[in-house]
Protein backbone atom coordinates (compact mmCIF):
# COMPACT_ATOMS: atom_id res chain seq x y z
CA UNK A 1 0.00 0.00 0.00
CA UNK A 2 2.80 2.74 0.85
CA UNK A 3 4.40 1.96 -2.84
CA UNK A 4 1.10 2.84 -4.58
CA UNK A 5 0.69 5.90 -2.21
CA UNK A 6 3.81 6.86 -3.27
CA UNK A 7 2.94 6.39 -6.81
CA UNK A 8 0.29 8.33 -6.53
CA UNK A 9 2.07 11.20 -5.01
CA UNK A 10 4.94 11.45 -7.53
CA UNK A 11 1.58 10.95 -10.50
CA UNK A 12 -0.29 13.97 -8.60
CA UNK A 13 2.91 16.02 -8.05
CA UNK A 14 3.41 15.97 -11.92
CA UNK A 15 0.02 16.58 -12.67
CA UNK A 16 0.39 19.72 -10.18
CA UNK A 17 3.25 20.68 -12.04
CA UNK A 18 2.31 21.08 -15.48
CA UNK A 19 -1.02 22.64 -14.09
CA UNK A 20 0.99 25.30 -12.23
CA UNK A 21 1.16 27.37 -15.46
CA UNK A 22 -2.56 28.52 -15.31
CA UNK A 23 -2.23 29.97 -11.99
CA UNK A 24 1.11 31.54 -13.13
CA UNK A 25 -0.18 32.88 -16.60
CA UNK A 26 -3.76 33.61 -15.47
CA UNK A 27 -3.35 35.07 -12.39
CA UNK A 28 0.20 36.72 -12.24
CA UNK A 29 -0.85 38.05 -15.44
CA UNK A 30 -4.31 39.58 -14.16
CA UNK A 31 -3.42 40.72 -10.95
CA UNK A 32 -0.91 43.73 -13.31
CA UNK A 33 -3.40 44.47 -15.77
CA UNK A 34 -6.60 44.63 -13.78
CA UNK A 35 -4.92 46.19 -10.58
CA UNK A 36 -2.62 48.80 -11.53
CA UNK A 37 -5.49 50.78 -13.60
CA UNK A 38 -7.50 50.09 -10.51
CA UNK A 39 -4.55 51.50 -8.31
CA UNK A 40 -4.13 54.35 -10.29
CA UNK A 41 -7.38 55.58 -10.84
CA UNK A 42 -9.40 54.59 -7.57
CA UNK A 43 -7.31 53.60 -4.78
CA UNK A 44 -5.38 55.40 -2.20
CA UNK A 45 -2.42 52.89 -3.09
CA UNK A 46 -2.42 54.93 -6.41
CA UNK A 47 1.34 55.21 -5.58
CA UNK A 48 2.32 51.00 -6.35
CA UNK A 49 0.78 51.54 -9.31
CA UNK A 50 3.01 54.25 -10.49
CA UNK A 51 5.90 52.46 -8.58
CA UNK A 52 5.36 49.58 -11.24
CA UNK A 53 5.16 51.49 -14.35
CA UNK A 54 8.13 53.51 -13.59
CA UNK A 55 9.98 50.33 -13.11
CA UNK A 56 8.70 48.69 -16.18
CA UNK A 57 9.78 52.10 -18.06
CA UNK A 58 12.79 51.85 -16.51
CA UNK A 59 13.44 48.27 -17.28
CA UNK A 60 11.97 48.42 -20.77
CA UNK A 61 14.90 47.08 -22.72
CA UNK A 62 16.00 44.36 -20.19
CA UNK A 63 14.51 41.69 -21.10
CA UNK A 64 16.10 42.31 -24.94
CA UNK A 65 19.25 42.27 -23.61
CA UNK A 66 19.87 39.14 -22.23
CA UNK A 67 17.39 39.19 -19.25
CA UNK A 68 17.90 38.38 -15.02
CA UNK A 69 18.52 34.68 -15.76
CA UNK A 70 18.21 32.77 -12.45
CA UNK A 71 20.16 29.31 -12.13
CA UNK A 72 17.76 28.76 -8.50
CA UNK A 73 14.50 29.22 -10.52
CA UNK A 74 15.84 26.97 -13.46
CA UNK A 75 17.00 24.26 -11.18
CA UNK A 76 13.68 23.60 -9.30
CA UNK A 77 12.56 20.57 -8.57
CA UNK A 78 9.47 21.27 -9.87
CA UNK A 79 10.41 21.27 -13.61
CA UNK A 80 11.80 17.49 -12.42
CA UNK A 81 8.38 16.54 -11.69
CA UNK A 82 7.18 18.44 -15.04
CA UNK A 83 10.08 16.24 -17.13
CA UNK A 84 8.52 13.48 -15.76
CA UNK A 85 5.21 13.82 -16.64
CA UNK A 86 5.68 12.95 -19.77
CA UNK A 87 8.63 12.27 -19.58
CA UNK A 88 10.96 14.55 -21.77
CA UNK A 89 14.31 14.09 -22.62
CA UNK A 90 17.36 15.66 -24.45
CA UNK A 91 19.71 14.08 -26.35
CA UNK A 92 23.06 15.48 -28.12
CA UNK A 93 24.28 14.23 -31.20
CA UNK A 94 26.80 16.57 -32.02
CA UNK A 95 29.34 18.90 -29.49
CA UNK A 96 28.36 22.75 -29.35
CA UNK A 97 31.71 24.40 -29.21
CA UNK A 98 31.92 27.50 -26.62
CA UNK A 99 33.56 29.73 -29.63
CA UNK A 100 30.63 29.91 -31.49
CA UNK A 101 27.25 31.16 -31.03
CA UNK A 102 24.18 28.93 -32.52
CA UNK A 103 20.43 29.56 -33.47
CA UNK A 104 18.85 26.02 -32.28
CA UNK A 105 15.84 25.36 -34.87
CA UNK A 106 13.26 23.49 -33.02
CA UNK A 107 10.30 21.78 -34.87
CA UNK A 108 7.43 20.65 -34.80
CA UNK A 109 5.76 23.51 -32.49
CA UNK A 110 3.24 21.14 -31.55
CA UNK A 111 0.13 22.97 -29.30
CA UNK A 112 2.56 24.13 -26.60
CA UNK A 113 6.02 23.35 -27.51
CA UNK A 114 6.28 21.24 -24.20
CA UNK A 115 9.45 20.07 -25.25
CA UNK A 116 11.62 23.12 -26.04
CA UNK A 117 10.40 25.00 -22.79
CA UNK A 118 11.39 21.66 -20.11
CA UNK A 119 14.45 21.23 -22.13
CA UNK A 120 15.96 25.07 -22.86
CA UNK A 121 14.62 27.14 -20.00
CA UNK A 122 15.18 24.53 -17.35
CA UNK A 123 17.61 22.70 -16.38
CA UNK A 124 15.56 19.17 -15.65
CA UNK A 125 17.23 17.61 -18.28
CA UNK A 126 20.69 18.65 -17.60
CA UNK A 127 21.01 21.08 -20.79
CA UNK A 128 24.22 22.42 -18.42
CA UNK A 129 25.97 18.88 -18.01
CA UNK A 130 24.93 18.01 -22.21
CA UNK A 131 26.36 21.03 -23.33
CA UNK A 132 28.45 23.05 -21.03
CA UNK A 133 29.70 26.28 -21.34
CA UNK A 134 26.64 26.80 -23.78
CA UNK A 135 24.22 29.19 -22.25
CA UNK A 136 20.42 28.86 -24.10
CA UNK A 137 18.12 31.56 -24.44
CA UNK A 138 14.34 30.56 -25.87
CA UNK A 139 12.48 33.24 -27.96
CA UNK A 140 8.59 33.58 -27.75
CA UNK A 141 6.17 35.98 -27.98
CA UNK A 142 7.39 39.69 -26.94
CA UNK A 143 3.72 40.70 -25.39
CA UNK A 144 5.00 38.26 -22.20
CA UNK A 145 7.62 41.06 -21.59
CA UNK A 146 4.85 43.89 -21.32
CA UNK A 147 3.54 41.95 -17.76
CA UNK A 148 4.86 43.33 -15.04
CA UNK A 149 5.31 40.15 -12.48
CA UNK A 150 4.97 37.57 -15.19
CA UNK A 151 8.25 39.84 -17.31
CA UNK A 152 10.44 38.70 -14.46
CA UNK A 153 9.21 34.94 -13.84
CA UNK A 154 10.06 34.03 -17.49
CA UNK A 155 13.13 36.36 -17.66
CA UNK A 156 14.45 33.99 -14.65
CA UNK A 157 14.35 30.71 -17.11
CA UNK A 158 16.19 32.40 -19.85
CA UNK A 159 13.40 33.46 -22.00
CA UNK A 160 13.62 36.46 -24.62
CA UNK A 161 11.38 37.92 -26.66
CA UNK A 162 11.82 35.98 -30.31
CA UNK A 163 12.22 39.95 -32.07
CA UNK A 164 15.07 40.46 -34.51
CA UNK A 165 16.63 42.83 -32.20
CA UNK A 166 16.49 40.32 -29.02
CA UNK A 167 17.92 38.20 -30.69
CA UNK A 168 20.49 39.69 -32.66
CA UNK A 169 21.59 41.23 -29.28
CA UNK A 170 22.29 37.70 -27.90
CA UNK A 171 23.93 36.79 -30.90
CA UNK A 172 26.85 39.81 -31.30
CA UNK A 173 26.85 41.79 -28.13
CA UNK A 174 26.99 38.61 -25.32
CA UNK A 175 30.32 37.31 -26.57
CA UNK A 176 29.78 33.24 -27.77
CA UNK A 177 28.69 30.68 -26.56
CA UNK A 178 25.18 31.87 -26.69
CA UNK A 179 22.38 29.72 -28.30
CA UNK A 180 19.20 31.13 -28.80
CA UNK A 181 16.49 28.65 -29.28
CA UNK A 182 13.47 29.81 -31.94
CA UNK A 183 10.55 27.21 -32.92
CA UNK A 184 10.80 28.70 -36.49
CA UNK A 185 6.70 27.21 -37.63
CA UNK A 186 5.54 29.83 -35.04
CA UNK A 187 1.87 29.54 -33.51
CA UNK A 188 0.78 28.95 -37.11
CA UNK A 189 2.49 25.57 -37.24
CA UNK A 190 0.21 24.74 -34.06
CA UNK A 191 -2.94 24.22 -36.21
CA UNK A 192 -0.86 21.33 -38.08
CA UNK A 193 0.11 19.66 -35.43
CA UNK A 194 -1.90 15.78 -35.37
CA UNK A 195 -0.92 12.81 -33.37
CA UNK A 196 1.38 11.06 -36.09
CA UNK A 197 2.14 13.95 -38.01
CA UNK A 198 5.41 15.19 -39.22
CA UNK A 199 4.03 18.45 -40.65
CA UNK A 200 5.99 21.38 -40.73
CA UNK A 201 5.85 25.33 -41.68
CA UNK A 202 9.13 25.94 -43.02
CA UNK A 203 9.18 26.69 -46.74
CA UNK A 204 8.49 30.02 -46.58
CA UNK A 205 10.13 30.61 -43.17
CA UNK A 206 13.64 32.07 -44.16
CA UNK A 207 14.41 35.17 -41.60
CA UNK A 208 15.96 32.32 -39.08
CA UNK A 209 18.48 31.25 -41.77
CA UNK A 210 18.88 35.58 -42.74
CA UNK A 211 19.81 36.23 -39.07
CA UNK A 212 22.44 33.43 -38.94
CA UNK A 213 23.91 34.88 -41.88
CA UNK A 214 24.00 38.44 -40.40
CA UNK A 215 25.26 37.21 -37.05
CA UNK A 216 27.30 34.50 -37.99
CA UNK A 217 25.64 32.29 -35.83
CA UNK A 218 26.03 28.50 -36.71
CA UNK A 219 22.88 26.71 -37.59
CA UNK A 220 21.44 23.90 -35.34
CA UNK A 221 19.06 21.40 -36.21
CA UNK A 222 16.59 19.97 -33.40
CA UNK A 223 13.58 17.66 -33.68
CA UNK A 224 10.95 17.01 -30.56
CA UNK A 225 9.81 13.71 -31.09
CA UNK A 226 6.58 12.95 -29.81
CA UNK A 227 5.67 17.04 -29.07
CA UNK A 228 2.45 16.06 -31.70
CA UNK A 229 1.19 13.10 -29.77
CA UNK A 230 0.83 14.76 -26.36
CA UNK A 231 -2.36 16.29 -27.39
CA UNK A 232 -5.39 15.60 -30.13
CA UNK A 233 -6.34 18.77 -32.12
CA UNK A 234 -10.31 18.71 -33.67
CA UNK A 235 -10.46 20.39 -37.05
CA UNK A 236 -14.15 20.04 -37.86
CA UNK A 237 -15.21 18.91 -41.54
CA UNK A 238 -15.47 21.63 -44.22
CA UNK A 239 -18.64 22.43 -44.82
CA UNK A 240 -20.06 22.58 -41.40
CA UNK A 241 -21.39 24.79 -39.24
CA UNK A 242 -18.83 24.20 -36.43
CA UNK A 243 -16.19 24.13 -39.07
CA UNK A 244 -17.62 28.04 -39.94
CA UNK A 245 -17.74 28.61 -35.80
CA UNK A 246 -13.74 27.56 -35.67
CA UNK A 247 -12.81 29.59 -38.27
CA UNK A 248 -14.54 32.47 -37.54
CA UNK A 249 -13.21 31.99 -33.90
CA UNK A 250 -9.47 32.03 -35.16
CA UNK A 251 -9.63 34.45 -37.54
CA UNK A 252 -10.56 36.87 -34.64
CA UNK A 253 -8.18 35.72 -32.24
CA UNK A 254 -6.10 36.66 -35.30
CA UNK A 255 -6.77 39.67 -36.19
CA UNK A 256 -6.73 41.21 -32.41
CA UNK A 257 -4.20 39.15 -30.41
CA UNK A 258 -1.80 38.11 -33.17
CA UNK A 259 -2.67 34.64 -32.00
CA UNK A 260 -3.23 31.01 -34.09
CA UNK A 261 -6.33 29.55 -31.76
CA UNK A 262 -6.30 25.66 -32.11
CA UNK A 263 -9.14 23.70 -30.95
CA UNK A 264 -7.08 20.88 -28.41
CA UNK A 265 -8.01 18.50 -25.64
CA UNK A 266 -6.09 16.03 -23.82
CA UNK A 267 -6.69 13.85 -20.53
CA UNK A 268 -8.46 14.89 -17.53
CA UNK A 269 -7.48 14.66 -14.02
CA UNK A 270 -7.80 10.78 -14.00
CA UNK A 271 -6.50 8.42 -16.78
CA UNK A 272 -9.00 7.82 -19.27
CA UNK A 273 -11.11 11.41 -18.74
CA UNK A 274 -11.05 14.27 -21.48
CA UNK A 275 -9.39 17.01 -20.39
CA UNK A 276 -6.76 19.55 -20.98
CA UNK A 277 -4.02 18.58 -19.48
CA UNK A 278 -1.83 16.62 -21.92
CA UNK A 279 -1.00 12.98 -22.48
CA UNK A 280 1.15 11.09 -20.92
CA UNK A 281 3.43 10.53 -24.10
CA UNK A 282 7.64 11.04 -24.12
CA UNK A 283 9.03 13.81 -25.80
CA UNK A 284 12.28 13.41 -27.43
CA UNK A 285 14.35 16.64 -28.30
CA UNK A 286 17.14 15.58 -30.63
CA UNK A 287 19.54 18.23 -31.30
CA UNK A 288 21.41 17.74 -34.22
CA UNK A 289 25.09 18.63 -35.99
CA UNK A 290 25.66 22.10 -36.41
CA UNK A 291 25.83 24.24 -39.74
CA UNK A 292 28.61 26.62 -40.05
CA UNK A 293 27.27 29.92 -41.13
CA UNK A 294 29.59 32.49 -42.83
CA UNK A 295 28.94 36.26 -41.84
CA UNK A 296 27.82 38.40 -43.77
CA UNK A 297 26.89 42.13 -43.52
CA UNK A 298 23.84 41.96 -45.89
CA UNK A 299 23.29 38.23 -47.63
CA UNK A 300 21.28 38.46 -50.92
CA UNK A 301 18.61 36.43 -51.57
CA UNK A 302 19.94 33.50 -53.59
CA UNK A 303 22.85 33.30 -50.51
CA UNK A 304 19.56 33.36 -48.34
CA UNK A 305 18.26 30.14 -50.13
CA UNK A 306 21.43 28.28 -50.47
CA UNK A 307 21.84 27.89 -46.53
CA UNK A 308 18.04 27.68 -46.37
CA UNK A 309 18.24 24.48 -48.35
CA UNK A 310 21.32 23.26 -46.70
CA UNK A 311 19.02 23.47 -43.29
CA UNK A 312 16.15 21.38 -44.57
CA UNK A 313 18.45 19.14 -45.57
CA UNK A 314 20.13 18.83 -42.49
CA UNK A 315 16.73 18.50 -40.68
CA UNK A 316 15.61 15.57 -42.82
CA UNK A 317 18.73 13.84 -42.34
CA UNK A 318 18.14 14.09 -38.44
CA UNK A 319 14.63 12.91 -38.33
CA UNK A 320 15.23 9.99 -40.70
CA UNK A 321 18.29 9.00 -38.56
CA UNK A 322 16.06 9.25 -35.42
CA UNK A 323 13.12 8.73 -36.18
CA UNK A 324 12.04 4.87 -35.33
CA UNK A 325 13.99 4.98 -32.52
CA UNK A 326 11.81 7.40 -31.10
CA UNK A 327 8.23 5.83 -32.31
CA UNK A 328 7.54 6.67 -35.57
CA UNK A 329 7.63 4.19 -38.59
CA UNK A 330 10.56 3.39 -40.51
CA UNK A 331 7.76 5.28 -43.89
CA UNK A 332 6.78 8.10 -42.08
CA UNK A 333 8.09 11.51 -44.14
CA UNK A 334 8.53 14.55 -43.08
CA UNK A 335 6.78 16.89 -44.51
CA UNK A 336 7.50 20.53 -45.54
CA UNK A 337 5.03 23.33 -46.36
Amino acid sequence: MAFFSRLDLQEGLQTLSVLQWIPVYVFLGAIPILLIPYFLLFSKFWSLAVLSLAWLTYDWNTHSQGGRRSAWVRNWTLWTYFRNYFPVKLVKTHDLSPKHNYIIANHPHGVLSFGVFINFATEATGIARIFPSITPFVGTLEGIFWIPIVREYVMSMGVCPVSRSALKYLLTQKGSGNAVVIVVGGAAEALLCQPGASTLLLKQRKGFVKLALKTGAYLVPSYSFGENEVFNQETFPEGTWLRLLQKAFQNTLKKILGLNFCTFHGRGLTHGSWGFLPFNRPITTVVGEPLPIPRIKRPDQKTVDKYHALYINALRKLFDQHKVEYGLPETQELTII
